[in-house]
């Protein structure tokens, strides 16, 4: 997993801080023996799931997703059936929608929406349920999943590689787009119209009010 930036700085911070402490070696054990454990309850999560069930694993957490609203669904369809049209005219790689598992480092997400370039979607296998870090993921705002979205969802997207990723709020109707620069998301134009023009998937431009009719 590519790290660098001030993602870096962020743990080298944090690590000089833990150097300080004279208890320093009994939070490590502890932290040894919390990460097995998360290891194997991510194994039991694994187990536990299956194609009808939408449901993530967050930093040692099941979080389990309750049916979207209308709107919800209008605007993931209307996003996923322009972008998977373009994709396959062009023949430039893969769209997912809603039960797509990345699986990165430690957590396991199932994003409303994802793309992946020829190059990694070509490697896959019919049988495949864990991916890897998508080119673009594309979010899809309600009140539970709001918090994960811009906090740990930002921050793993951007450590893993993705390099755009869109919150779209479907009450307020506007689309926020990022793309990664060192590792961290920038924030490139929140849209409330006009033509949203993607960075990582060839050719492809977007109408913002389609999006939300």
């Amino acid at each position: 997993m590519p790290q660098n930036g001030a993602i870096m700085n962020h743990v080298s911070e944090k690590i000089a801080e833990l150097k300080q402490l004279p208890e320093l070696a009994i939070i490590l054990d502890r932290l040894e023996k919390e990460m097995r454990e998360e290891v194997q309850q991510r194994n039991e999560f694994y187990a536990l799931i299956h194609e009808n069930l939408k449901a993530e694993f967050i930093n040692g957490t099941i979080v389990y997703h309750s049916p979207v609203m209308r709107r919800h669904w209008k605007v993931s369809m209307n996003v996923s059936r322009e972008l998977s049209s373009h994709v396959k005219k062009y023949d430039l790689g893969e769209v997912g929608v809603e039960k797509v598992m990345i699986s990165l480092t430690r957590n396991d997400y199932e994003p409303d929406i994802v793309f992946f370039i020829k190059e990694k979607s070509s490697l896959f296998t019919k049988e495949q349920m864990h991916f890897p870090a998508p080119d673009l993921v594309v979010e899809i705002l309600s009140d539970s999943t709001e918090k994960n979205d811009r906090n740990i969802k930002f921050m793993d997207y951007a450590s893993h590689g993705v390099k755009e990723y869109w919150i779209i709020d479907a009450e307020k109707n506007t689309i926020e787009q990022y793309i990664n620069a060192d590792n961290e998301f920038q924030l490139v134009h929140l849209f409330t119209e006009g033509m949203l023009t993607t960075e990582t998937v060839r050719g492809f431009t977007l109408d913002v009010r389609s999006v939300f009719e």
